[in-house]
Order: structure tokens, then C-alpha cells, then sequence
């Protein structure tokens, strides 16, 4: 796994040492960031997919499950030349109703654009552009659910904008963060911080949180990002109490969780030739006391001090010397790897359920570069395990 990183880091390092700059070609937009460039006042946009998983065991006969994973409707309006407002409604597993977007844009200049709302964490690839169309394979990469929980999204204000001299774009936000304590723990070494997003629903802040993002596209085929995340989770013991009662002070610091996240990515396409890597690591402080405010039925919680998710894709558009074929058909292989207990404090026992590898190999057919026919097999082994799981999946996915 680490050989195949050095590779990525290698060729990018190559890359960027004998390729000219050229136009915004590399820089890259997902639903909502199409509409803010859609003309007109009413602004319209979706996207949508369904799933088909098949365990796949010589031992158990499980039946498969059919789901309209998710529907999505996105509504925007441009007020005038500089105020825009973006909505994102999404529709899960039919009868689940959230919002994922709703933010007001005011454009200053194409360098700096005000944002304010319901916004994205601009950490990684996925957690942005995560309609179907856009990455291979029919479920999100295990590291985007785990360790950056995708779809995370949370309240806040900041800047956004693209210098183009520079072939950069960035993102920076102060937001509130994740909800670790409101009478039980939300934070656990099973799916980290998952269960702690507040999603925009009636969330509350105890202490503001920053995240930023920058991007680099001024190479033929590649864009690099850097993203980070820093702050403290959110407890609703500081709600109230009196600042000069030692006992409410502590018990409003062991519900607290330190959090500095980084993520770093890469997405290179020459050619046919698609090369995607992501890399996640996060450290967590103030554990040991967080594991032992939530603990339950006198056992301790076993949050883990540091987390970790990486993944590097190979794909190939075998259309691609094929002028009169319109289509794509591309065949990849992901190999993947994460560990929500990465590191732990003292005593407690380190999970290796929490920890496994993931190869993922498919195939995506593209009718037009915003439809797909997706499916793969992936083979999820955890270091508990004496044997990788398999799963065959299929699927589509639109945007518009």
C-alpha cells in the first residue's frame, strides 16, 4: 500500500517538473458549483443513483438488497450580477428527507466570493464531488465514510475563489463542528466521527471551528488538493454553567475532543490514463477523558487518539483512441486502506475490526459524461478477519 503512494508521489513529482501550464481544464465542479455558473435567475439542477449489492460467500447464500440510494433536487436563484443562492434537497433510500446545501454567495471578484450557510467541508475529493457520475466504483471509498464522514456538512461563513495567474482555488470557512456530547457520547472507535455531524439540523455551537481548502491546477491533467480541519467538537455542557465551578469546568473538558484533520489528494488524466489518490489523517486529543466521560455500564468508550484512510485508483478509458465512439468504458482497480483506531490511549485494547484493507475492481461505462452504468466487486478484509468479505455491485447515476 505505502509502495503504491511512493508511486503516485513519484509521477506527480515528475509531472510537475516537465509539464507546461495550461487552461482551467483541471479545475473541477460539482452540481451546486454548476449552477452558480448557469444563466439565468431560476436555476435548476439533480443528480440521482441506484444500488444492487450481492454479499458473495461459498459458505452463506444472503440475498441481495435493491436501493434507490439517493435522489437529489437542487434549486438556485440569482438575485443579481452578484448574489446567488444554492439549494441542495436530498431524497435517501426513498423515504429519508435531508438538506445537504443551502448557501448565499456574494462574488466580490473571481478571487474572493463570500459563502454563508449550510456548506460542504471542503476536506478530500468525495465529500465535494460526490455525484454518482464522478467517481468510479458504485459505493463511496470506505475512507470517505469513515474518516471523513461524507457527506459532512455543517453551518458557517467564509471566502472561496480562484486565482488564476496562479492556477489556484481555494476554500476557507469558520463553522460550527461536530456534536461530541448532549447527554451521551456521539464519538466511538466503530465509525469515529460520523455519528457527530450535526448536518445543519437545529445545531448549536459551543466553539467555532476552521476548515480550508487549496487546489492547484496549473498542470496539463492534474489537480492537487490540501485541505485541512481544526477545532474542538461541541458539547452542550458549556451551555449555562458557572465559570467559577470547578467541577462543571471539568466535566465540560472531559466531553471535549480535539481535532486536527489534513487531507491531501490527487486526480491525474492523460490520455485515456485516470490516476485518483486520497490520503486522511486525523488527531484527536482530550480521548482518554472523552472515553471515560461516555462510558456506559462502567466500560469506558474506546474512541481512538489518532485516525488514518488512504486510497490510490488506476483507470482507463479503453474508448479513448476511438474517435467515433462517443462513450466511455473504463475499467479500475482501488486499493484501499483505514483505521479509525489508528493510535489509542493507555488501556485501552486496540480494535482490529476497525482496521482492514479494501480492493475494489469494476468497470463504468459512460452514455454521456454525466450518465453511468457502474459495477464492481470489492473485497473487504479487516485485520479481525481470517478472509476477505466479497460483495458484487451494480448500479446508475446521473447528474444534470
Amino acid at each position: 500500500m505505502k509502495t503504491l503512494f511512493l508511486i503516485l508521489a513519484f509521477a506527480a513529482c515528475s509531472i510537475l517538473m516537465r509539464a507546461q501550464s495550461t487552461e482551467n481544464k483541471n479545475l473541477y465542479f460539482n452540481a451546486a458549483e454548476r449552477l452558480l455558473q448557469t444563466e439565468g435567475n431560476l436555476k435548476i439542477g439533480g443528480y440521482a443513483e441506484v444500488h444492487y449489492n450481492q454479499p458473495i460467500s461459498s459458505e452463506v447464500r444472503s440475498n441481495g438488497t435493491l436501493d434507490v440510494h439517493r435522489v437529489v433536487m437542487l434549486l438556485g436563484y440569482q438575485f443579481n450580477e452578484r448574489t446567488q443562492f444554492i439549494s441542495e434537497i436530498e431524497y435517501e433510500h426513498v423515504s429519508e428527507v435531508y438538506v445537504e446545501q443551502a448557501f448565499m454567495q456574494y462574488k466580490i471578484n473571481n478571487a474572493f466570493n463570500l459563502r454563508a450557510g449550510l456548506i460542504l467541508t471542503p476536506m478530500g475529493i468525495v465529500n465535494e464531488y460526490h455525484e454518482p457520475n464522478t467517481f468510479n466504483g458504485v459505493e463511496r471509498p470506505h475512507i470517505d465514510n469513515l474518516i471523513a464522514p461524507s457527506t459532512w456538512r455543517e453551518i458557517g461563513l467564509g471566502f472561496t475563489g480562484v486565482f488564476v495567474p496562479a492556477k489556484m482555488r481555494y476554500q476557507a470557512y469558520v463553522m460550527n463542528g461536530f456534536n461530541g456530547f448532549d447527554g451521551t457520547g456521539k464519538f466511538r472507535g466503530k465509525d469515529g466521527l460520523r455519528k457527530g455531524r450535526q448536518k445543519g439540523a437545529e445545531s448549536y455551537i459551543s466553539s467555532p471551528n476552521f476548515a480550508a481548502k487549496i487546489e492547484y491546477f496549473g498542470v496539463r491533467g492534474l489537480n492537487l488538493g490540501l485541505s485541512g480541519y481544526f477545532g474542538k467538537s461541541q458539547s452542550t455542557l458549556y451551555d449555562g454553567i458557572n465559570k467559577d465551578d470547578n467541577n462543571a469546568l471539568a466535566l465540560a473538558d472531559s466531553s471535549i475532543v480535539n481535532m486536527a484533520m489534513i487531507g491531501a489528494d490527487l486526480r491525474y488524466s492523460t490520455s485515456g490514463l485516470q490516476i485518483r489518490g486520497q490520503f486522511y489523517y486525523n488527531s484527536l486529543g482530550n480521548t482518554k477523558e472523552y472515553n471515560e466521560f461516555t462510558a456506559s455500564k462502567g466500560k469506558n468508550n474506546d474512541m481512538g487518539k489518532s485516525m488514518i484512510g488512504y486510497y490510490a485508483e488506476v483507470a482507463y478509458n479503453v474508448f479513448n483512441t476511438l474517435e467515433q465512439v462517443k462513450t466511455e468504458l473504463i475499467p479500475f482497480v482501488r486499493i484501499e486502506r483505514y483505521d479509525t483506531q489508528n493510535s489509542v490511549e493507555q488501556g485501552i485494547v486496540r480494535n482490529k475490526a476497525y482496521a482492514a484493507s479494501v480492493i475494489t475492481a469494476g468497470l463504468t461505462w459512460k452514455m454521456d459524461p454525466n450518465v453511468a452504468f457502474k459495477t464492481d466487486v470489492q473485497f473487504v478484509k479487516t485485520e479481525a478477519d481470517d478472509k476477505a468479505k466479497a460483495t458484487f455491485n451494480a448500479g446508475f447515476g446521473l447528474m444534470f
